[in-house]
């Protein structure tokens, strides 16, 4: 059994000792889900806590902060939090200081600022202009109207925006400029709006209006996360088990989440998906082997960003050259992942290559495989997932500091070994 979820643990190297890839997951709730209703949640007033909440730190440390609402609110990693409380605090009164790690204080924030002044909002910054730590005094008067921000920036700056715009006496009419980035997110934002009582909704292609109507409480049920799913559609993919099948539970098909097209890319990639549902009503997601692959990717992961990690890492363990576009927002995340990626790919052998305007393609060309790589996860939980599969064609991996998966998807290590027949050293 793979011990990996004990936090003192620096690295961990996983084997792969048995050739047999089979067995069901009880996916985590979605993070994204979660953290968007407990703010609509706290906005209607609603002392319940909506069901099925993901146990990822990020949602974790967003419902402390709203039920404790301490004076300085450290939000830890969590750049979701992050956007979506500093909404929250400017329309809920009192005066707070809103910060977290090191690498949050270097996170830009300047647009949802910029974006919040506008709308009347008290906030200055602590430090450097333009990032956190922010001091925000709230108030439960703020006008709205209407207001023009960037749309090809992260899609949580316009989310923190629209929730708290039935709140604001005058609504919001949000114009977005340029390409609309992470648009499926924003449609979940507006889709969960809506369920609790928000008139919400696109006026035009670029234009989003919302009405000073007051939420109303709701008992609002989480669905499993596709994003996470996307990491159990690469084991399947990479598994050298032809017989390779895994049943997801609790995803829907018919999802609000961006992220559920992951079921179509991998047909690309060699995974068929198929639905089941059990006598109970439980769906069951159900990922196979295929057989079939494409000579070449490209994809344009403008509108699944956190995608690009699994699809990237995949497409070069399988030898399968790529050009994927979209990645702007990639740089700006826990860690610059392009960087990220193409330095820790080019220690299994791949060399990765970037092109202006954030392009990643790989054309096969091979480099020098280190001996015994060690992958580095940079404070990203992704990057631990999107890597860990790499065992199935490697035999044996390092992953430091493993532990970085807690921030969405805590008992991953555990699923992981249950699943591969991964042991360690």
């Amino acid at each position: 059994m793979l011990e990996i979820a004990k936090f003192e643990l620096m690295s961990h190297l996983l084997t792969y000792p048995c050739k047999q890839t089979k067995g069901r997951i009880v996916l985590p709730a979605s993070k994204s889900i979660s953290n968007r209703a407990l703010l609509i949640n706290a906005l209607a007033g609603n002392i319940e806590l909506p069901l099925n909440l993901s146990d990822s730190d990020d949602t974790c440390v967003m419902l402390r902060a709203l039920q404790d609402m301490p004076e300085t609110i450290d939000i830890g990693a969590a750049g979701t939090a992050m956007r979506f409380m500093t909404a929250y605090l400017s329309v809920t009164p009192g005066e707070h200081i809103i910060t977290g790690t090191e690498r949050m204080r270097h996170r830009p924030i300047a647009i949802l600022v910029d974006a919040l002044h506008q709308l009347g909002a008290s906030i200055t910054y602590e430090g450097e202009e333009g990032f956190p730590p922010l001091r925000i005094v709230g108030s439960d008067k703020l006008e709205g109207g209407e207001l023009t921000v960037p749309g090809d920036v992260s899609s949580q700056y316009i989310s923190a925006l629209l929730m708290i715009a039935p709140t604001l006496r005058k609504g919001l009419c949000l114009r977005l400029t340029g390409n609309i980035a992470s648009k499926p997110y924003l449609e979940m934002t507006l889709s969960m709006m809506r369920e609790f009582g928000a008139k919400a909704d696109w006026s035009s292609e670029n234009t989003i209006e919302v009405q000073p109507s007051p939420y109303q409480q709701h008992n609002y049920h989480i669905e499993s996360d596709w994003s996470a799913a996307s990491y159990w559609y690469e084991i399947v993919a990479l598994s050298a088990d032809e017989d390779s099948q895994i049943d997801l539970v609790g995803l829907h098909s018919e999802s609000i989440q961006g992220d559920s097209k992951v079921r179509q890319l991998f047909n690309e990639l060699g995974v068929e998906t198929q639905y089941y549902i059990e006598a109970d009503g439980t769906e069951i997601t159900r990922l196979r082997k295929s057989g079939n692959t494409t000579n070449h990717f490209s994809y344009d992961f403008t509108h699944q960003p956190d995608l690009a990690q699994t699809f990237v890492v995949t497409c070069a363990m399988l030898k399968i050259p790529f050009r994927f576009t979209g990645l702007h927002s990639l740089k700006i995340k826990e860690t610059d992942r392009i960087t990220a990626l193409r330095t820790e790919l080019h220690k299994l052998g791949y060399d990765i290559q970037e092109q202006d305007d954030c392009i990643l393609f790989w054309d096969g060309e091979r480099c020098q495989a280190e001996e015994k790589p060690a992958i580095d996860t940079y404070q990203d939980h992704r990057m631990a997932m999107a890597f860990a599969p790499c065992v199935l064609r490697l035999n044996s991996l390092c992953i430091n500091n493993p532990e970085v998966v807690s921030k969405s998807y805590p008992h991953f290590w555990e699923d992981f070994s249950n699943i591969c027949s991964i042991s360690s050293l």
